[in-house]
């Protein structure tokens, strides 16, 4: 393989290790906070039960978390270096608040939610961990602001072949943000939603000691995997919408539309054949006037083919490939909302047999509910593939190409030996921490006093 496809494989293999991590450091502090926020208004011994568990887990995820993230910034440097030279006027800004300020603060105040019980007052040992929640989703908004930036570039400009900020409010406001990072936050909270009811599901079936704090975490998981799985998909129909103004070859390619359409079709199974000089399709099995619908909220409107924005780009940028992987686009888009509905209707079966009462009564959906756990996991990473992939063949839309970015210097050894180390490292971690994970989840609420502080210690 050639460096550029080695960068980036490279490049994707450590962020979806890292981002298997983010969106449960996303979701889980805000049910935590939730529930400890009842302890306190409440004094029921079973919330605190409840808190103590479900943060010290949090504590593990956020562990590897973090080790994994610290690998991708040394990766601008080292192997994406030109990239760094066009873009770190503007990206360096928003990481480096997001380390100065978001990471700070989550990493400040989760040490204090460790070593705070019994020496905070019920509320503000309970504010900690807001403030926790709070850390970790400005951090995760400054990254998606780097990243829209990638997506959709605004408030630049063009100094000596480097990208300039020059407006610093249109970098924060960028269209592209406003449905992005709602959409990450929503799949955070149903990541975390689940993980609850998965664990929870576990020792109801178990009929573990604590019963009582497993039937309220269960439930807390319930309410909240109803308004995530919501949010998700609102926010995912308006995000693909603008996906359809901002980046439409993305559109055409998980679509697999190869002509321009009015009024558009919906692809219900279609196969297409890809090379460098062409595309055509071989099976397309299509709903009439459906994509229009989605993408115009009529059933009128004209949605350009792949073949159409080519030729445009082709005038516009000059000669290249334009063209995404489409297969890639088309079956990653199609698994992720596919597990999004799925993971919606699994929400709505449990609030009901929650309000009615009857969750043990169905040993069989809790069985369910447990390899459940990595659904939403499933859904993050296809739709992570899909935003970076549909991108191609540009790192930075419209301005520099992946081919452009890479570092002279780096050669196939180097990202070949770094490529298999990282992967049997980062493998390792996985292993660790699914474990440490399974571990405590099976051990449950009833544990000593300080046994939260003890495993804050090991890290």
């Amino acid at each position: 393989m050639d460096t550029v496809t080695l960068a980036r494989l490279q490049f994707g293999i450590t962020t979806v290790y890292h981002f298997f991590f983010v969106p449960l450091t996303l979701g889980l502090p805000i049910l935590v906070a939730i529930i400890e926020t009842i302890y306190a208004r409440t004094g029921n011994e079973v919330y605190r039960r409840m808190a103590k568990f479900w943060g010290k887990l949090l504590i593990i995820n956020f562990a590897v978390g973090v080790v994994t993230g610290i690998v991708l910034e040394f990766q601008f440097g080292m192997n994406w270096s030109e990239y760094s030279r066009f873009m770190g006027d503007i990206f360096g800004v928003p990481l480096a608040t997001e380390a100065l300020s978001s990471f700070f603060l989550e990493s400040t105040f989760l040490g204090v939610w460790i070593f705070g019980w019994n020496r905070l007052s019920r509320g503000l040992h309970a504010a900690t961990m807001w403030l926790v929640a709070l850390g970790s989703n400005l951090s995760g908004l400054w990254i998606l602001i780097a990243n829209s930036f990638m997506q959709q570039p605004v408030g630049y400009t063009i100094v000596d072949g480097r990208a300039q900020l020059i407006d610093f409010g249109a970098l924060i406001t960028n269209p592209n943000i406003i449905s992005q990072y709602p959409h990450v936050l929503a799949s955070g909270v149903v990541t975390a939603s689940f993980f609850m009811m998965g664990i929870s599901a576990y020792h109801l079936l178990k009929r573990s000691e604590d019963r009582e704090a497993f039937w309220r975490s269960f439930r807390v998981g319930a309410v909240a995997a109803v308004i995530g799985c919501v949010l998700v998909i609102a926010v995912g129909h308006a995000q693909t919408q603008h996906i359809a103004q901002s980046q439409p070859m993305k559109l055409a390619a998980l679509e697999a539309l190869v002509n321009s359409e009015d009024p558009a079709s919906f692809s219900l199974f279609s196969i297409v054949q890809q090379s460098e000089e062409s595309i055509s399709e071989l099976v397309s099995i299509r709903i009439p006037a459906v994509l229009s619908f989605l993408t115009y909220n009529r059933f009128s409107g004209e949605v350009r083919g792949i073949k159409d924005i080519q030729s445009e780009y082709v005038a516009r940028f000059g000669p290249d490939n334009y063209v995404p992987p489409v297969m890639l686009s088309y079956f990653t888009f199609r698994i992720m909302v596919g597990a999004g509905f799925l993971l919606a209707l699994l929400a709505l079966v449990a609030l009901i047999l929650v309000w009615r009462e009857k969750v043990e009564r169905v040993p069989f959906f809790l069985r369910v509910l447990m390899p459940a756990i990595g659904l939403p996991y499933v859904a993050n990473t296809a739709g992570w593939l899909l935003t970076e992939m549909g991108r191609q063949p540009w790192i930075v839309y419209g301005l520099q190409k992946t081919k452009d970015a890479i570092s002279p210097a780096v050669t196939p050894g180097m990202l070949m030996f770094s490529l298999l180390a990282f992967t049997i490292i980062y493998g390792g971690l996985m292993v660790a921490d699914i474990y440490l994970l399974l571990h405590f989840a099976k051990r449950g609420t009833v544990e000593e006093e300080e046994q939260v502080e003890h495993t804050a210690l090991a890290y």
